[in-house]
């Protein structure tokens, strides 16, 4: 998707109506388009891209969430501020790191930019 503020409802909108398809609860919803919108947001605000992806995928017990960037100079992983949560901006990372059970950031697969990814925990309907 465009690497624009403008993208980042869509992309909430996206992830949402395809964990609506998978079954998943409100809350997981809920938990899941937050960290989708601070990662998507985080990939327009701090790096030099033009496309921002966005992947969902079920991996056992857990939803992967990963937000692919084309990076550019001097962007660095994404990581805490020490006092971030007390600023406006910081608490986006924080906030993933709370919902998730895991998550980090790694080079993408096209050399250039990188991927934040986040686990969060996957319950259904079904259940």
């Amino acid at each position: 998707m465009p690497a624009r503020r403008t993208s980042v409802p869509e992309a909430r909108r996206r992830a949402s109506a395809l964990l609506r398809e998978w079954g998943a609860d409100q809350q997981v919803r809920d938990d899941v388009e937050l960290v989708v919108s601070e990662l998507f947001t985080n990939a327009v605000r701090h790096t030099d891209s033009e496309k921002v992806g966005c992947e969902l995928a079920l991996v056992g017990a857990h939803i992967r969430i990963e937000i692919t960037d084309q990076g550019g100079p001097g962007v660095s992983a994404p990581h805490l501020q020490p006092g971030s949560v007390d600023k406006e901006c910081g608490r986006g990372l924080f906030l993933v790191g709370a919902l998730s059970e895991s998550w980090g950031s790694r080079p993408a697969d096209s050399g250039q930019g990188r991927v934040v990814w986040a686990d969060l925990p996957y319950s259904s309907h079904a259940h």
